[in-house]
C-alpha cells in the first residue's frame, strides 16, 4: 500500500507531462507547410582536412528535436518513469532523406554515399541514484555515462535499413556496447510512414557490472545475494514507429520499443528478485530540420 501511495504522485506527474507533450505535438501539426529547407547560416572552412575522409565543405542538413519517453525507472526495473529525450543528427544536404529510428544515437554522417552512411555516434546514459528507488537500496550510485563511438547503416533496398553502432563508455561505465537493428520502412499515405524491425544489443563486462553486479559490501547492505555480472548478449527486442512529415522541416512521431534482457543481465538478482527482464519504452517526439553551409 505504501508503494502505491508513493507511486501515485509520480503517475499523476507523468500523465500531466504526457498530456502537455501531446498537446505540443498537436500544435506543431498546425504549422503551415513550406516548400523546402532554408540555409540558416554559413560557417568558415575548417582549418585542416582529415585524411581518408571527404571534405567538410558544402551544405549540411541538421535534425534537432525533443521527445518524451515512458520507460523503465532504471535498467531492469519493472516500474516506469517519464523523461525528455533530445533528438540530433547531421547529414549532407541533397542526400537521400534520412530515416531515424528511436534507438539511434546522436550521429553525424561524415560518409554519405548512395545507400551507405557512416560516422561518429554519441549516447548519454543517465546516472542511477540508489536513494530514489527502494529496489536499489544498498547498491550505491552509478554516475552518468558517456558513450562515444561510430555507426554504419546501409539500405539494402529503399524500404529496408540495416544499422550498427559500436560505442565505448566513459564515466558510470567503461565498457563497450554494440547495437544492431533492422527496420522495414513502409509509406502508408503521403507523408505518413510506419516502420518496424528487430534489435540486438551486446555489452562487455565493464558495461554490465556497474548496473547488474552485486559485490560483497552491496550484498550486506541490500539483502541481495552476491553476484558477478559478465558481459555478452545483453538483449533482443522489437520496435515500431509511426511518423508524419508535416513539411520539409517538421516531423512528428510516436513509437514503442520492447527489449528482453538476456544472459547474466537477466540472471542478476536485481532483475530476478526486484525487477523484470521485460523492458518496454513508449515515446513521442517532434523534430525540425534546417540547412547550413561550410565554406
Amino acid at each position: 500500500m505504501t508503494r502505491l501511495r508513493e507511486a501515485a504522485p509520480r503517475l499523476t506527474v507523468n500523465a500531466r507531462l504526457t498530456t502537455s507533450l501531446l498537446a505540443a505535438l498537436g500544435a506543431i501539426v498546425t504549422i503551415p507547410q513550406s516548400a523546402s529547407a532554408q540555409t540558416a547560416f554559413t560557417l568558415p572552412a575548417p582549418p585542416f582536412e582529415l585524411p581518408m575522409l571527404p571534405s567538410a565543405s558544402g551544405n549540411w542538413t541538421v535534425m534537432v528535436g525533443i521527445g518524451g519517453e515512458y520507460r523503465p525507472e532504471f535498467a531492469g526495473s519493472n516500474n516506469g518513469k517519464f523523461l525528455p529525450i533530445p533528438i540530433f543528427s547531421i547529414r549532407r544536404s541533397g542526400s537521400i532523406e534520412q530515416f531515424r529510428g528511436p534507438r539511434d544515437s546522436a550521429s553525424i554522417a561524415l560518409l554519405d554515399v548512395g545507400n551507405f552512411r557512416a560516422g561518429p555516434a554519441f549516447k548519454y546514459v543517465d546516472s542511477r541514484k540508489s536513494d530514489k528507488y527502494s529496489e536499489l537500496t544498498g547498491l550505491g550510485n552509478v554516475d552518468a555515462a558517456y558513450e562515444l563511438g561510430g555507426f554504419v547503416e546501409y539500405y539494402l533496398v529503399d524500404w529496408l535499413r540495416l544499422r550498427s553502432e559500436l560505442r565505448q563508455g566513459m564515466g558510470g561505465h567503461t565498457g563497450t556496447v554494440a547495437d544492431v537493428s533492422a527496420d522495414v520502412i513502409v509509406p502508408l499515405i503521403q507523408r505518413l510512414t510506419i516502420s518496424a524491425g528487430p534489435r540486438f544489443t551486446w555489452k562487455s563486462t565493464n558495461a554490465v557490472a556497474p548496473y547488474f553486479g552485486v559485490d560483497a559490501v552491496q550484498a550486506l547492505a541490500s539483502g541481495l545475494p552476491r553476484y558477478d555480472a559478465r558481459g555478452g548478449a545483453h538483449s533482443v527486442g522489437f520496435g515500431s514507429q509511426i511518423s508524419y512529415r508535416i513539411n520539409p522541416q517538421w516531423e512528428v512521431h510516436a513509437y514503442v520499443e520492447y527489449e528482453k534482457l538476456l544472459g547474466d543481465t537477466a540472471d542478476s538478482p536485481l532483475v530476478k528478485l526486484r525487477g523484470s527482464s521485460n523492458q518496454t519504452t513508449v515515446g513521442v517526439g517532434a523534430s525540425y530540420s534546417f540547412d547550413f553551409r561550410i565554406r
